[in-house]
């Protein structure tokens, strides 16, 4: 793969994995609004972890979804020809960790560099969420209670 198709398809790549984690954190933060008018306020600490536990496990499905879509892409372009590996490689990638025992010859590093700029990105913007996600409910819930915020 050349140098500019590396970029243009890990920018493709990429581009479509972030618009998959901002739909799916929109998706969450219905959710949880959903969630929380179903219990009474303010919120016992069981609901609050309950809440906070939902919107992991939709954020982990997300970054799991996105591991795939790399994986395929590996598997698409040539870069690997067994998926067990290309799971493995687009995980430690994507989070990374980079152990190094799969390496990409010089065709395919910038392309799978992208993989980790994903996770970059997703983790980041993820973190963010849910800070923001609890922070509210939290605040929200002193509120009730007749703490100050």
């Amino acid at each position: 793969m050349t140098l500019w198709n590396q970029l243009l398809w890990g920018s493709i790549y990429l581009s479509a994995c972030l618009i998959l984690e901002i739909s799916i954190l929109v998706w969450c933060a219905t959710v949880l609004s959903r969630l929380s008018q179903r219990f009474v306020k303010p919120h016992r600490p069981w609901q609050l972890g309950l809440m906070l536990l939902v919107a992991i496990f939709i954020i982990l499905g997300s970054h799991t979804t996105q591991v795939w879509i790399w994986s395929a892409a590996f598997v698409l372009v040539g870069a690997i020809s067994d998926w067990n590996t290309s799971v493995y490689f687009s995980l430690v990638t994507y989070t990374t960790l980079g152990y190094g025992d799969v390496v990409l010859g010089p065709a395919l590093r910038i392309f799978a560099a992208f993989a980790a700029v994903t996770g970059l990105f997703g983790f980041g913007i993820s973190t963010a969420f849910l800070v923001g996600a609890m922070g509210r409910l939290f605040s929200i819930n002193g509120q009730h209670s007749g703490e100050e915020t």
